[in-house]
C-alpha cells in the first residue's frame, strides 16, 4: 500500500476548520495544508502576534482557502468561552475541529482556574472547547473532531485521587503522560457516546510520533535526539491530517507514524494503549471533566450524548 501523503488530502473547499496551537509546529503545518486544499482555517492561538505571523506565512503560499487568527488561551476557561462566543457570531458552520495545542513537561504551573497546567491545557481546555463548539459541529454535515494525543499515552495513568498534582510531589513526565492519555480517552469516549446517540459526527485521534517542534523547548533530553530520529513538522502533521480528512477514517480511529515504534514514517492506524481502552475509566474521566470545567455536552435529542445502558 502506498504511503498516505499531502496529495491524498481531499478537496477542502467550502469547509471551515479550527486548529488550536496553529502558530507553530504540527499545528501550523496542519492549518497550512488545510488552507492549501481550500479550507477556511481559523488559527486559534494563545499569542495573536505569533498567530498573525503564521497566517502571513500561510497566505504567502497563495492557498485556495483562507487563514485568520483568533485569540484562544486553553489554560483559561474564560478565554475558551470568549473564543467560542466570537466564533459563533462570525461563523455558521464548523466542519473540522483539530484539538492540537499543548504544553510539554514544564515546571509545576497552574491554569487560571487552578488545574495542573498540562492536564488543564492539554485535556480540560480542549474538552471545554469541544463541548462549547459542539452545537456548530453537530449541525454541519460531514463534520469531524480530531484530538491530538502522543505516544506518551503509553506511560500515562489517570489518578482520580490527585488529577491536579496537589498531594504528590510533582513529576513533569508522568503529568504529561496523564494529559495525553486523557486526550485519547476523551476521543474514544466521545466517539462512543456519539455513536450511541446516533450522531453522524466523527471523532478521530492522532499522534505525531517523534517530531521536532517548539513543544519540546522544556524537554532537553528529547531535543538531543532530534537530529537522529525526529521528523520535520510537515511530516509530523500527516497523522493529524489523515485523521482529519481521510474519508475512510472511522470514528474512534487513531493514527500515527508507521515506522520505528511509531516514531516516524507515513500515517497509519496506531496502537491504542490498554489503559485507554478501559471504558469505565474513560466514562468516569468524561464525567469528571464535565464537573471540573462546568461545561456539559448537549443532551437533548436527537443530538444527545447521553449513553444508554
Amino acid at each position: 500500500m502506498k504511503p498516505w501523503k499531502f496529495e491524498d488530502i481531499p478537496d477542502q473547499g467550502g469547509r471551515t476548520a479550527i486548529v488550536t496551537g496553529a502558530n507553530t509546529g504540527i499545528g501550523l503545518e496542519t492549518a497550512r495544508m488545510l488552507a492549501l486544499k481550500g479550507a477556511r482555517v481559523v488559527l486559534a492561538c494563545r499569542s495573536v502576534e505569533k498567530g498573525a505571523v503564521a497566517v502571513e506565512r500561510i497566505l504567502a503560499e497563495g492557498p485556495r482557502g483562507s487563514a485568520a487568527v483568533e485569540a484562544l488561551d486553553l489554560s483559561d476557561l474564560d478565554s475558551v468561552a470568549e473564543f467560542v462566543a466570537k466564533f459563533s457570531t462570525d461563523h455558521e458552520r464548523l466542519d473540522l475541529l483539530v484539538n492540537n495545542a499543548g504544553v510539554m513537561v514544564p515546571p509545576l504551573s497552574r491554569t487560571k482556574q487552578g488545574f495542573e497546567l498540562q492536564f488543564g491545557t492539554n485535556h480540560l481546555g480542549h474538552f471545554a472547547l469541544t463541548a462549547r463548539l459542539f452545537p456548530a459541529i453537530e449541525r454541519t454535515s460531514g463534520s469531524r473532531i480530531v484530538v491530538v494525543s502522543s505516544t506518551a499515552q503509553n506511560i500515562g495513568r489517570i489518578d482520580f485521587d490527585d488529577l491536579n498534582w496537589e498531594r504528590r510531589a510533582y513529576s513533569p513526565w508522568p503529568a504529561y503522560g496523564q494529559s495525553k492519555l486523557a486526550n485519547i480517552m476523551f476521543a474514544l469516549e466521545l466517539s462512543r457516546r456519539l455513536a450511541r446517540a446516533g450522531s453522524a459526527v466523527r471523532v478521530t485521534a492522532a499522534h505525531p510520533g517523534y517530531t521536532a517542534t517548539d513543544l519540546q523547548r522544556t524537554a532537553g533530553v528529547v531535543r538531543l535526539f532530534n537530529p537522529i530520529l525526529a521528523m520535520k513538522p510537515a511530516d509530523g502533521a500527516m497523522p493529524t491530517l489523515r485523521a482529519a480528512t481521510d474519508p475512510a477514517a472511522a470514528s474512534g480511529s487513531y493514527y500515527g507514524p508507521a515506522h520505528f515504534f511509531e516514531m516516524n514514517g507515513p500515517p497509519v492506524i496506531a496502537r491504542i494503549s490498554k489503559r485507554a481502552k478501559d471504558e469505565d475509566t474513560r466514562a468516569r474521566l468524561f464525567d469528571v471533566s464535565e464537573a471540573l470545567t462546568g461545561v456539559t455536552f448537549p443532551r437533548a435529542a436527537p443530538a444527545s450524548l447521553q449513553a444508554t445502558g
